[in-house]
């Protein structure tokens, strides 16, 4: 393993352990430490130094060997279908959200799921997990593995201690909630989604765009468009 992938797999075991400590064992006294909003910056700003230095870190790495042809059709069709769910859960994981930080959920129990949460209880979360298993499939390196599997890591293991905290603070509330919901996407109910896949399909031609662009490597449709 060459030097970058080890510095890349460093930077991301401090990405993902800075942001699960922060966010839940150290959150109450880093808030008494440097209020609200201190604490907002201070979680922001090591979120972006350890992300940035193990997105550097990838760009360094080794791109090979890979485990598969992600380029083959049957990856690469599965990813762009995958990144085009993300994109609907992720637009639909702002509106009404229990789960994001400072919601009120208080009557949460009373409340029927809609819409996202027929699908699953943490759409925002679930967006970033079928991200990284998105780029997996059609770049199965080790950079790539490193970086989105800790992006998953990070979405799975946020997800399950979202679910913990919020039981522990508002009970009945959550815990009728989380039965109600969930954890894992449902695909049977992806068509709950309704109008987001409308926004989903420009989000999903723009994101895509936009990493050939920066990246220069072509992501979802751009594969043959850019042939054109």
């Amino acid at each position: 393993m060459d030097f970058a992938t080890i510095a890349l797999a460093l930077g991301m075991i401090a990405f993902v352990g800075s942001h699960l400590l922060m966010s839940h064992p150290w959150r109450a006294k880093l808030v008494r430490q440097f209020g609200p909003g201190g604490f907002l910056g201070v979680y922001s700003l090591v979120s972006l130094v350890t992300f940035s230095g193990a997105v550097l870190a990838f760009g360094k790495a080794a791109a090979t060997p890979q485990l598969w042809d992600g380029q083959a059709l049957i990856p690469w069709v599965i990813a762009s279908l995958l990144t085009l769910v993300a994109s609907a859960l992720f637009l639909a994981s702002f509106a009404g959200n229990p789960a994001l930080a400072g919601t009120d959920v208080s009557g949460l129990s009373t409340r029927l799921p809609h819409g996202a949460f027929k699908v699953t209880r943490h759409p925002m979360m679930s967006s970033f997990t079928l991200w990284g298993l998105a780029h997996i499939l059609v770049a199965p390196s080790a950079r790539t593995i490193i970086l989105s599997g800790g992006v998953i890591a990070l979405a799975v293991i946020g997800s399950r201690g979202q679910d913990a905290k919020k039981a522990a603070l508002h009970g009945q509330d959550w815990r009728v909630w989380m039965k109600r919901t969930s954890f894992l996407p449902n695909p049977a109910a992806f068509g709950h989604l309704g109008l987001y896949w409308v926004g989903a399909v420009p989000l999903w031609f723009l994101f895509t765009w936009m990493h050939l662009k920066i990246a220069m490597i072509p992501a979802g449709p751009w594969l043959w468009l850019q042939q054109y």
